[in-house]
């Protein structure tokens, strides 16, 4: 038995993108944060002196939808949400990935119509 397949849409990948390298109007992910919590909480297992920081990496788990630049004063780029919240997003702390317009612009689209969106819109 053939079975074939077509493919009407072409799939795309978020690209990295330098904080140098932003501008107003781009849609963007948060790929990871770094949070940096104090070596005491790690009960002196870690070779680290007690008063020292770790650094972690974290991938977000919860919902992420695309953020729109509205400006850029580096390290600190500011965004708008879908829900129509802003929020401010310090790139020391954050990788961010450059969403393609046409992805990025359907799910704006599509939880900008959700009503539940617009109460309760996590940042």
């Amino acid at each position: 038995m053939r079975t074939r397949s077509q493919q009407t849409e072409s799939s795309s990948i978020a690209s990295t993108v330098a904080p140098e390298d932003l501008r107003r109007g781009d849609y963007v992910g948060v790929l990871s944060q770094m949070v940096e919590v104090p070596s005491f909480l790690w009960n002196e297992t870690l070779p680290t002196g007690r008063s020292e920081l770790v650094r972690l990496t974290i991938v977000p788990t919860d919902e992420r939808p695309p953020r729109r630049v509205k400006a850029i004063c580096l390290p600190f780029v500011f965004v708008k949400l879908p829900c129509g919240q802003h929020q401010t997003i310090d790139v020391r702390l954050t990788s961010l990935v450059r969403l393609e317009r046409s992805y990025a612009r359907k799910v704006w689209k599509a939880l900008r119509s959700r009503p539940q969106a617009r109460n309760t819109c996590e940042i």
